[in-house]
């Protein structure tokens, strides 16, 4: 069996070897023993239960939480010759029980469905009529209660698996999983400790950083015109942010798209559909988009407001470099935006322990964002894995010079004590810059000392520079959506004069992802007319690692094509004359 999965992967994907860990499991599920496969993004979990779906004489029924994705997966997988569908809302019956007729009749080798779809008593008669071989749980998470997009309807999958008469297999499989969840996933679907498989959460081909303090648009604005041939996810937490940062960056000429719940199915599919294609590079998104999003040259993944835990953080992030290419995960972090975390926490029909447990978790993602540690090893720790510093997070290679505003953060801690803790930021700010607004005399607050200390600051740099302080530890927010502001013990020691306040210069956009030469622009200009062709998207083709290594190696023939990564015999038999072709004009 080792053999042949070997030649699997070689023809259907293109692949020579099997990364870590995709040999273990292949081998666990092919000896019919329930497996839990742990690996970041991109790392190769879908290979874990494809090869033994093509090496079993049954079927594999794969369990995949977001519907619109399921056809981006059974058109890759159809692009690789492998029998594949998919049964959802968006089938129709009649098509439905052709697709299951197809199954039975052994036409089709990975049948696609949702949980929800699962729950149905019918399906499950109608499921339990084939010969099941294997049950693959993508996105594991989603049915533990201490993950962090758990789902209910997952659940159900523990009895369903039990009942099924040709008793499968199971493999469960996700990027993100402490050790409190992976225990949960195992106990849930009879997975022993033995059969978890974790290849550690590292992304090495990651650079991660946070930005604060600063400018959010602007930066975002720069970084996009710095890097406007790549295609990246922006995300917000809020439908408000995804229409407002949508309007602001199509004004500025920027190819985007958006994706939230608020569109209709249509809009939402097109939109999808333009970025997948890349006749749209840039997405301003909710985290309704994305999860088994398998799009591989996604470059940038920058969250507009903090995400409420480090989990969905590092999903999310994972996004970017599918293909193990150089890729960015960026952070643009401000201290109100964990207010709309609290609010989103605050009205959730949640117990109380599970409101503590989300607001432990959001403290979590604030110390991310506030640490001046390495990034990325923080992470790991977070999950339960040593390392090393990164050296290449924005903390490991943070040059930028400090400056003493030791002075000017005197002037606003004393504001916030004279005006007792009762007040918010805003007002704060309208008091330091000298405001002459209503709301402020009729409280009386232009009676301060303070008033007016700051009146040379524009008012938003006011705000930022008390983000700041509050970021650092300087202040405290009390209260839920509409926070008030009080002076902390490290506050009082830079009012007493016994510590210093030292403040980096903001962090300045730049061209940070790869600039790609001529050929390589040439062949995935050749992609995207192929790719429109067949109404698939570009990387169902070939992905841009493929495109870098056939610009690296060049090859002249059918058989020095078989020895680029990503290049299998199906793939040569399809477009190895046209590539070749382009490649030999060069």
């Amino acid at each position: 069996m080792a053999s042949a999965a070997q030649s699997i992967l070689k023809e259907k994907f293109g692949y020579d070897e099997f990364r870590p860990g995709q040999d273990a499991a292949i081998k666990r599920v092919l000896a019919h023993e329930n497996t839990l496969v742990i690996m970041p993004t991109g790392g190769g979990k879908s290979l874990c239960y494809q090869v033994p779906a093509l090496l079993q004489s049954g079927l594999t029924v794969v369990v995949s939480p977001l519907i619109a994705l399921m056809k981006d997966q059974v058109d890759a997988l159809n692009e690789n010759a492998i029998p594949a569908t998919y049964i959802n809302s968006t089938v129709a019956y009649p098509e439905a029980q052709h697709r299951l007729e197809m199954a039975a009749r052994g036409e089709v080798k990975l049948l696609y469905v949702a949980p929800e779809r699962l729950e149905m008593p019918d399906f499950q008669q109608d499921l339990a009529s084939l010969q099941i071989d294997l049950l693959a749980v993508d996105e594991a998470h989603c049915i533990s209660q201490w993950g962090h997009d758990f789902r209910p309807s997952y659940l159900q999958l523990q009895t369903i698996a039990a009942a099924l008469p040709s008793h499968p297999t199971v493999i469960a499989l996700t990027a993100t999983a402490t050790t409190r969840v992976a225990l949960d996933i195992g106990q849930r679907l009879n997975i022993p400790e033995a059969g978890m498989i974790n290849t550690g959460f590292a992304r090495p081909n990651l650079s991660f950083q946070v930005v604060k303090d600063q400018d959010k648009d602007a930066f975002l604005l720069d970084y996009l015109k710095l890097n406007q041939t790549q295609s990246g996810i922006v995300y917000c937490a809020t439908r408000k942010e995804v229409e407002r940062l949508y309007l602001l960056l199509e004004r500025q000429g920027i190819a985007v798209t958006k994706y939230h719940a608020g569109l209709s199915e249509q809009e939402r599919t097109a939109n999808q559909e333009d970025f997948l294609f890349d006749r749209k590079p840039v997405m301003v998104a909710t985290n309704a988009f994305g999860m088994g999003i398998d799009k591989s040259n996604v470059r940038f993944v920058i969250h507009a407001q903090v995400p409420g835990d480090l989990e969905s953080y590092y999903q999310e992030a994972g996004r970017a470099g599918r293909d193990g290419l150089p890729s960015e995960a960026i952070l643009l972090f401000a201290p109100a935006d964990l207010q709309i975390r609290r609010f989103f926490i605050d009205q959730s029909e949640g117990d109380d322990a599970y409101k503590q447990n989300e607001y432990r978790k959001l403290q979590v993602m604030n110390q991310y964002a506030n640490t001046g540690d390495c990034l990325q090893q923080f992470i790991l720790q977070y999950f339960g894995q040593a390392s090393q510093p990164c050296g290449q997070c924005s903390n490991c290679r943070d040059d930028r010079e400090a400056v003493d505003v030791t002075l000017d953060a005197q002037k606003a801690l004393s504001c916030v004590v004279r005006m007792h803790g009762r007040y918010g930021k805003g007002l704060i700010a309208d008091v330091l810059a000298g405001s002459k607004s209503r709301r402020l005399t009729q409280l009386g607050l232009e009676q301060l000392s303070t008033y007016g200390l700051l009146s040379s600051w524009r008012k938003k740099d006011i705000s930022g520079f008390i983000d700041f302080l509050t970021a650092d530890g300087y202040l405290m927010p009390q209260g839920g959506q509409y926070p008030t502001l009080g002076l902390t013990e490290l506050g009082a020691q830079v009012l007493r004069g016994e510590a210093q306040v030292m403040r980096k210069q903001a962090v300045k956009a730049r061209q940070s992802l790869p600039v790609d030469d001529e050929l390589f622009q040439q062949l995935r200009s050749l992609r995207y007319d192929l790719a429109q062709k067949q109404g698939v998207p570009p990387y169902v083709i070939f992905s841009d690692e493929t495109l870098r290594q056939l610009c690296l190696l060049r090859p002249q023939t059918e058989a020095q094509m078989l020895n680029v990564k990503g290049v299998g015999q199906v793939k040569v038999d399809k477009y190895g004359a046209i590539f070749l072709e382009a490649l030999a004009a060069d």
